[in-house]
């Protein structure tokens, strides 16, 4: 560990697997952890100008605080600092944490090689993704502006925009066919067939496009 380390904070209400990746961490030369919490609360009470971490890793169910209250907590307080959420959710339902300022994912099983590769990427390039979440997802919601996508041509009618506003949210298939007052089929077919109308493959592809293309916007 050097002086000039880079300061990690750990919040995680899983005691053993906090202290594992802290040891892990502070094996890294270029890192250090600077402060460590069971949960939001903890980590609020516990932050002060000397052990502010530039990179947090935050976990997302905790009891008094979770990873989502304390992302939005963070994101008006603190907004300097760097989220990066050790999760085993899917990619889909973590949209939103984006939408609120976290720069990337890790699963829990995360290998040490990966995690001080993910460190190394926040502080370089500003976002990580693990396997299930691209680097395109936040490099489209930053540059959102950018009119050089092919995608900006094709044609969509007005069932199929108010599909794509949707998609985004955290909102189940069938939730956002009881919102859009339309059967769940109707829904999968919208689905299915913007799939093959913008040649993606998944929720988060119709997620990237409606970004991409300024049907949804995003305060990145």
């Amino acid at each position: 560990m050097t002086q000039n380390a880079i300061k990690i904070g750990l919040v995680d209400d899983h005691i053993l697997l906090r202290d594992a990746l802290a040891k892990v961490i502070n094996s890294f030369d270029e890192f250090s952890v600077s402060l460590v919490a069971d949960n939001g609360k903890e980590f609020i009470e516990k932050i002060n100008p000397v052990n502010i971490p530039e990179i947090l890793i935050l976990d997302l169910n905790m009891p008094e605080m979770d990873g989502h209250a304390t992302t939005h907590w963070l994101s008006k307080f603190h907004p300097e600092i760097k989220i990066l959420v050790l999760t085993m959710y899917d990619a889909e339902s973590l949209i939103h944490l984006i939408k609120a300022g976290v720069r990337g994912f890790l699963k829990k099983d995360v290998q040490p090689g990966e995690l001080k590769h993910a460190l190394q990427c926040i502080m370089a390039n500003g976002t990580y993704c693990s396997h299930t979440i691209t680097g395109r997802l936040f490099n489209l919601m930053k540059n959102q502006g950018s009119k050089n996508s092919a995608w900006g041509t094709v044609i969509l009618n007005e069932n199929e925009i108010s599909f794509l506003k949707l998609v985004a949210s955290e909102l189940t298939y069938k939730e956002i066919a009881q919102k859009m007052q339309i059967s769940p089929r109707t829904i999968d077919n919208y689905r299915d067939a913007l799939f093959l109308k913008l040649n993606v493959k998944s929720r988060v592809g119709l997620a990237m496009y409606a970004v991409k293309s300024g049907i949804i916007t995003i305060n990145y």
